[in-house]
């Protein structure tokens, strides 16, 4: 049973369509992965969230910031509202049936048999694999609950920037969901730099991307990751960023996940809906 892992789709949903044409995709065979951001800046969010929602029963979406910025829309939080092009999902009819959908999913996938995790943006190295698959489940605990608007209306925010396991409460939230879904770069010692965004090949002195920290405690962990289009696509270090910057006139990736690592990733060119360098996270 194939499974193709895609980068992030950002309501590109002619481009999407595409791909799976170039796949030669099949649901009742294949299934799909998806590493987030799935909405927003693109043309096409409303078309992305119902075809991927339509594709449920062969696929695996894990929530990136973009997501959980719609979330926190559609729940009253309007904080970051001028950066959104979201206007046709909260309007639609089956808006409900899409975010209720979109709000129990998960933030992290781990795949023992195949042998891969995939997230939206990036572990802190104090992390291993089983803390991270606990925290993620945190996060979904509280996103899924009955009181997820509170954590939907305090979710924004770059603090704390450091992991400590006694961290309890809302900032615990935030600095899971920090790292699962917002993380680039930190610091050698491990604490988060979430303001910078420039691509590996620019990096400012005195930071690292997350999956080169020294003493990473989920190097052995075979991660697929999206969220860093200024990075391209990225096949070292025992992980795989496929977010190749489809929005910004780059290209939308796929590889295949299986043991022996992806194949070689099958990228389809896009025209692009936006200007690198003009649109934040």
């Amino acid at each position: 049973m194939p499974t193709y892992a895609i980068g992030d789709i950002q309501g590109c949903e002619l481009e999407l369509r595409r791909l799976l044409e170039r796949l030669r995709f099949d649901p009742a065979l294949d299934r799909l992965w998806f590493t987030g951001d799935l909405v927003n800046r693109g043309p096409g969010s409303l078309g992305v969230l119902r075809l991927v929602h339509s594709l449920d029963a062969c696929s695996v979406v894990v929530l990136g910031n973009h997501d959980l910025h719609l979330l926190a829309l559609a729940a009253g939080n309007e904080k970051h509202a001028k950066k959104s092009t979201l206007a046709e999902v909260l309007k639609a009819p089956d808006r409900d049936e899409l975010l209720h959908w979109l709000r129990h999913r998960p933030l992290l996938h781990h795949d023992a048999d195949k042998g891969f995790t995939l997230i939206h943006a990036g572990l802190p190295p104090q992390w291993t694999l089983a803390v991270a698959q606990d925290c993620a489940r945190e996060l979904e605990e509280a996103l899924q609950g009955p009181d997820y608007r509170d954590y939907l209306f305090a979710l924004y925010g770059d603090q704390p920037a450091r992991w400590d396991p006694e961290l309890a409460g809302m900032e615990r939230l935030r600095f899971i969901t920090n790292a699962l879904t917002r993380l680039r770069y930190c610091t050698p010692e491990g604490t988060l730099a979430l303001k910078e965004k420039r691509p590996w090949s620019s990096r400012p002195a005195g930071l690292v991307p997350w999956f080169q920290c020294p003493g990473r405690r989920s190097a052995d962990a075979r991660i697929i990751f999206g969220h860093w289009s200024a990075l391209g696509y990225w096949d070292r270090d025992n992980v795989w960023g496929i977010d190749s910057g489809c929005l910004w006139g780059g290209q939308l990736t796929a590889v295949r996940v299986r043991r022996s690592k992806p194949i070689e990733p099958l990228h389809l060119p896009c025209a692009g809906y936006l200007v690198p360098g003009e649109g934040g996270d």
